[in-house]
């Protein structure tokens, strides 16, 4: 394994901070018996997040969500909608935390308990963001809610129930691409939660 490279910021300059910050940071990066050399990137950071598949092991069952991304309409996504698992950002709160709120307020369900699988960076060429991902354990029990998001952040959040089966088939359909739900799916078939 080679040695890390030395790096030196030397300038970071606001491009944007409309929705979230984007930075155009310039920096030396000098590997080992080498002269520095000089890079340009453009950085995006938009907070942590965190994401949670919701899980029932009586029904074998799942809670995705489905909302529209701009992001992917503008790439090819004819319709622009999205089946993901529930997530959010972290908001100045821990993953745990904010996991459980950003549940609560786009499913309608209240969680008392999750557990974390893995830290991961989604897109780190670009974006800072480390997502957090949990599998969490549901029953009608704990629905307090017809969830669908806070209308304060203009979401527009579909409550989906599907059994496990239905889910992980959409994946090979390719009615799910969104890589956090892709993850907790395959998760949740490895360790056998539903």
């Amino acid at each position: 394994m080679r040695k890390n490279p030395e790096i030196e910021i030397k300038e970071t300059k606001l491009l944007s901070d409309n929705w979230y910050v984007l930075n155009k940071v310039t920096f030396n990066y000098k590997k080992e018996n080498q002269l520095a050399e000089s890079h340009i990137r453009e950085v995006y950071d938009r907070g942590n997040g965190a994401a949670i598949l919701l899980y029932n092991t009586v029904q074998k069952s799942v809670i995705l969500t489905r909302q529209f991304r701009l992001p992917t309409y503008l790439n090819g996504n004819k319709t622009g909608m999205m089946i993901e698992v529930c997530a959010g950002l972290l908001d100045k709160e821990n993953a745990e935390n904010a996991v459980i709120r950003e549940t609560e307020e786009e499913t309608g369900y209240r969680l008392t308990k999750v557990q974390k699988v893995i830290e991961t960076y989604m897109s780190p060429g670009s974006v800072t963001e480390i997502l957090y991902l949990f599998v969490g354990e549901y029953d009608e029990s704990m629905k307090v809610s017809e969830g669908g998001g806070l209308d304060a952040e203009q979401e527009n959040i579909e409550v989906l129930e599907y059994t496990f089966d239905e889910a992980y088939a959409m994946i090979e359909s390719g009615e799910i691409t969104d890589a956090k739900t892709i993850l907790l799916l395959q998760h949740a078939k490895i360790k056998g939660l539903v």
